[in-house]
């Protein structure tokens, strides 16, 4: 398997199971730094690798009425400064590859979002920044079609590739995560990591905006880590039921510490097992 560096952090090949992590969107600054200091503390603490992640434009939201954040401009600025203040690198979504050139001058991982997965334009724009790119699997996408989005990303000769699972479309307004897609996309030689919290949403169940079910976090993360998986990605919140974007499916900031123990005591016990 390819090991991925984000800065000093290592990704896949046994090393520690890594957390993206932030606010679903960029609300305001306050709410930003708040949730970026508390995620640090607890990682430090844990000695998690951390990776800040909030969005400064929410591209695809269910209805033209909905938050949508900052913009690239301001957006990117808020980012920065997460990154120079607290020591943290930075992920955020780019949606063309017009937006590829200014993020990558600040982020230190692009993310390319689940519904621009086989965009091979901005697929292969992000990959010619010869920065770590993270893809998000399309819920429209079997775990085996992700290797035609491996070859369009290394065609530049970038390997630097973290792929995404964030739950599969059943149905209408329901996703689930079908197991065993994370040893079949492992095997492709690319780590692969959990979005738990996207994982489940009820895309537009609640009508002009989508519901979630964040009770099922826990365990969903737990059985991930468990089948192998090389980091999880949630999205958190101080108080995500009063969130701008994405809360019913956030987890309450007070509660990472806790998920934290649970997810590191598994991916632990497995590299002591040599399993992962």
């Amino acid at each position: 398997m390819n090991e991925v560096r984000v800065g000093a952090i290592r990704i896949g090949k046994g090393n520690p199971l890594v957390l993206i992590a932030g606010p679903c969107v960029i609300e305001n600054e306050e709410i930003i730094f708040t949730t970026a200091s508390r995620l640090k503390e607890i990682c430090d603490r844990l000695a998690v690798p951390f990776i800040f992640k909030s969005s400064y434009d929410k591209a695809n939201r269910t209805s033209i009425t909905s938050f949508r954040g900052p913009g690239v401009k301001k957006g990117l600025r808020v980012l920065e400064d997460i990154r120079n203040k607290l020591s943290v690198p930075v992920i955020s979504d780019v949606h063309s590859p017009e937006e590829v050139g200014p993020a990558s001058e600040v982020l230190d991982l692009l993310q390319i979002p689940a519904f621009l997965c086989r965009q091979t334009d901005l697929v292969v724009s992000a990959s010619r920044t010869g920065k770590p790119v993270n893809i998000k699997k399309g819920q429209f996408l079997s775990p085996g079609d992700v290797r035609n989005i491996i070859e369009k990303f290394v065609s530049t000769g970038n390997q630097s590739l973290l792929i995404t699972e964030r739950g599969t479309s059943f149905g209408y307004n329901n996703l689930v995560v079908d197991f065993r897609g994370f040893p079949i996309m492992r095997a492709f030689g690319y780590p692969v990591i959990f979005d738990v919290t996207h994982s489940l949403q009820l895309p537009g169940g609640e009508g002009n905006r989508s519901g979630g079910q964040r009770e099922f976090a826990a365990p969903l993360a737990r059985a991930a880590v468990a089948a192998g998986v090389d980091g999880l990605f949630i999205e958190t919140h101080p108080e995500p039921d009063r969130a701008l974007s994405d809360g019913p499916n956030m987890i309450p900031l007070a509660e990472v510490e806790g998920f934290l123990k649970q997810t590191q005591a598994i991916h632990d016990r497995l590299r002591e097992m040599g399993i992962v």
